[in-house]
């Protein structure tokens, strides 16, 4: 929980950000929520009475402050999307809740902040074609199922093959990725698809999971980039991304370990590339 304010107070304190770029989201109307989850749930998740079996698949205990934060979250990612869009590249201090589906939640995520942005912005008229692409070191299952059916929504996924969700959903392009894997060959297998993608693709947006938990000191991780790695994966796709004229809008994703002062520098990583990215190409 306190991560993500942890996380703003460092990127303001190193200058990495000033006061006047940040913006304060709002929680998003139930309405929003329910474009991609099923009512009954997110009714049952917000007034606390989800039953104990599914508490225990989302992994978090219930409180009305997880309920603010969770919402909150979900603003951010639709707020991070609409000033991408204006602004060629913008990112979340949290979001990336990849594994909840329409009507469960599970691994620490409960609404799919990623899926409601994307239903938002369409509703809106804002985008048509999406490409989602998640770097979380766990596959983006809930993500892929939600958008299984969906031509206009391209879902990525390059993770940890032996990792969390033991039962894999089927992204549009999956890359399954061997235990241990170091940083030049995760940054040229991710060179191998970002490109193509883009080209393939044309997304009127990209949304990018950065999950700081591919990090070799992580403790749900199983891969074993360093700080300079995971700098690089996100200097890489951010710069790939602007330079060919597509908006990306960025979350934290994942990220997990013992100290959090290590924790919150390596999920600031990714403002840091984005920072680099944004005054070089504007």
């Amino acid at each position: 929980m306190p991560k993500f304010r942890l996380l703003r107070d460092r990127l303001l304190r190193d200058g990495v950000i000033t006061p006047d770029q940040i913006y304060q989201p709002g929680e998003p109307p139930q309405s929003w929520l329910e474009f991609v989850h099923h009512r009954e749930y997110v009714n049952a998740y917000c007034l606390g009475t989800l039953d104990a079996k599914a508490q225990r698949r989302i992994g978090l205990p219930w409180s009305a402050a997880l309920v603010k934060r969770t919402c909150t979250a979900v603003g951010g990612t639709i707020l991070t999307a609409k000033l991408a869009l204006e602004r060629g590249l913008a990112c979340n201090t949290a979001g990336g809740t990849h594994h909840a589906f329409p009507d469960y939640g599970s691994g620490f995520c409960i609404f799919n902040d990623l899926a409601i942005a994307t239903r938002v912005l369409q509703q809106q008229g804002r985008v048509n074609r999406v490409l989602i692409l998640d770097l979380d070191v766990h596959q983006g299952d809930g993500t892929a199922w939600i958008f299984r059916d969906d031509p206009n929504v391209f879902t990525f996924s390059m993770h940890c093959q032996e990792n969390f969700p033991a039962r894999k959903q089927a992204s549009d392009l999956d890359v399954p990725l061997a235990l241990g894997m170091e940083d030049q060959a995760y940054l040229d297998c991710l060179a191998q698809y970002v490109p193509d993608l883009l080209a393939q693709v044309r997304p009127d947006l990209v949304l990018y999971d950065a999950g700081a938990d591919p990090h070799r000191d992580d403790l749900l991780g199983k891969l074993a980039l360093t700080n300079a790695g995971i700098y690089g994966r996100d200097r890489y796709v951010l710069e790939t991304c602007v330079k060919a004229g597509y908006p990306v809008a960025c979350v934290i994703g994942g990220g997990y370990g013992k100290s959090m002062d290590d924790l919150i520098f390596r999920h600031s990583l990714l403002h840091r590339a984005a920072a680099e990215v944004y005054r070089a190409n504007t």
